[in-house]
């Protein structure tokens, strides 16, 4: 992170230039699974960068009451990924993406075992400038630093449940009071994200991102 980032007014720039460098197609999905989108957004500081989370709102009926997620949902009849993307996190949030820099896309996400198919666009935004407005199935927002989810003391094996069941999932303590740990799907774009900083630190530049990863069937959105 230290020396890819820090430069203050460049880090969208070299975002932006690493996803167009590592980027695959991203083709129509042909398995009949249900097609969702959400936004990484992301804030540059004058040392580092922030990713914005959301905590779901507590729903007795909602399987993922209280998780840890990006904004986003599922993708309305005609709509592209990012729209779906941009419209979800106004609704959620109020956040008006079109404000903000568009800055690329992270390679599809598919559950091997269930029915879905994420797709995840990344923004750049001046946080200061949105006074984020949370409708009923946002329970709070906050922001991370990059630097914090670098961070692998905080990355660990934890039990998690879902759905009446508990799993052991790769997981990260977020830096936040009080929150529950970000693992699955925004676990695994997180990963995929700090990954191809990564790649680049050590001179593996070449890689290519895959047109979509396969998850386990503890992972859900």
């Amino acid at each position: 992170m230290r020396g890819l980032l820090t430069e203050r007014g460049c880090a969208f720039n070299r975002i932006a230039e690493l996803l167009a460098m590592h980027s695959s197609d991203h083709m129509p999905d042909s398995g009949g699974r249900m097609r969702a989108s959400v936004a990484m957004i992301l804030h540059q500081t004058a040392d580092d960068v922030e990713m914005l989370f959301i905590q779901r709102a507590v729903h007795d009926l909602d399987p993922w009451s209280g998780h840890i997620a990006f904004p986003g949902g599922k993708l309305e009849e005609g709509e592209l990924e990012c729209q779906a993307a941009c419209r979800e996190t106004q609704e959620e949030t109020g956040i008006d993406l079109e404000q903000g820099r568009y800055l690329g896309r992270l390679s599809d996400i598919v559950g091997s075992n269930l029915p879905v198919r994420v797709s995840c666009c990344l923004f750049g935004v001046d946080r200061m400038l949105f006074r984020p407005v949370l409708n009923e199935e946002v329970r709070d927002l906050f922001w991370v630093k990059v630097s914090e989810l670098r961070d692998p003391g905080r990355h660990f094996q934890s039990s998690v449940a879902f759905d009446q069941r508990r799993f052991e999932v790769p997981a990260f303590q977020l830096p936040v009071e009080n929150k529950p740990v970000l693992w699955g799907i925004t676990y695994r774009l997180v990963r995929q994200f700090l990954s191809l900083l990564d790649d680049h630190a050590t001179g593996e530049g070449s890689c290519r991102l895959p047109e979509m990863v396969e998850l386990d069937k503890e992972d859900r959105l």
